[in-house]
């Protein structure tokens, strides 16, 4: 369980980032045809219109298994913290962040658009804020369960701060938006790094 779940603690952030990164490079050009610019627009249908034409069934396994990846890397987190209550519920909602992130392969809408929102694309849009809901307080509860085992206890503080620079880059989209990709996946690989050290005590 612990092997697997460093597996896709680890491999999950880089994917992810890998993905988004040459995707958009490989889709620039329309990207741009649904009113996405890498800076005055760069949260219109980004990443999630990666999905949408040519190659958009690489973002949707991405999401896929990014979001299943985070779940069972939260399981694998919960057997390497102290046994407590804290403990399970920070685990169990950082579970229900993943599941969440996997909710983004329901294909979006393009935001310009003539047609009806689709039933894919509503869920996809409460997949996104229920992530909002779900992943800032599993962090904010880790940073507390962290405090509580010497193994984990220097990465507390860096958990909340991770949150302070998240919180409002995830509501401000904008270019802001990167900042958050960029501060909660390094925030995700980091974590996994310190869970294998802990396997290998």
């Amino acid at each position: 369980m612990k092997k697997a779940a460093l597996f896709s603690g680890l491999l999950g952030p880089i994917l992810f980032a890998l993905v988004i990164t040459l995707l958009t490079f490989l889709k620039y050009d329309f990207l741009r045809s649904l009113g996405w610019h890498p800076v005055d627009a760069p949260t219109f249908d980004w990443p999630s219109g990666l999905a949408l034409g040519d190659h958009g069934w690489i973002m949707t396994l991405t999401f896929l298994f990014s979001g299943f990846a985070m779940t069972l890397f939260a399981s694998g987190l919960r057997l390497s913290l102290p046994p407590s209550g804290l403990t399970r519920v920070a685990t169990f909602v950082l579970s229900l962040a993943g599941l969440a992130l996997a909710g983004l392969a329901f294909t979006t809408d393009p935001t310009i658009r003539s047609t009806p929102a689709t039933w894919h694309g509503i869920l996809h849009d409460l997949s996104f804020v229920s992530l909002g809901l779900t992943l800032m307080p599993a962090m904010l509860l880790l940073g507390f369960t962290f405090r509580t085992d010497e193994r984990w206890r220097d990465l507390s503080l860096y958990t909340w701060f991770t949150v302070a620079l998240a919180l409002p880059t995830f509501w401000l989209k904008g270019i802001f938006f990167y900042i958050f990709l960029l501060a909660v996946l390094a925030w995700s690989e980091i974590l996994a790094i310190r869970f294998k050290s802990t396997i290998n005590d």
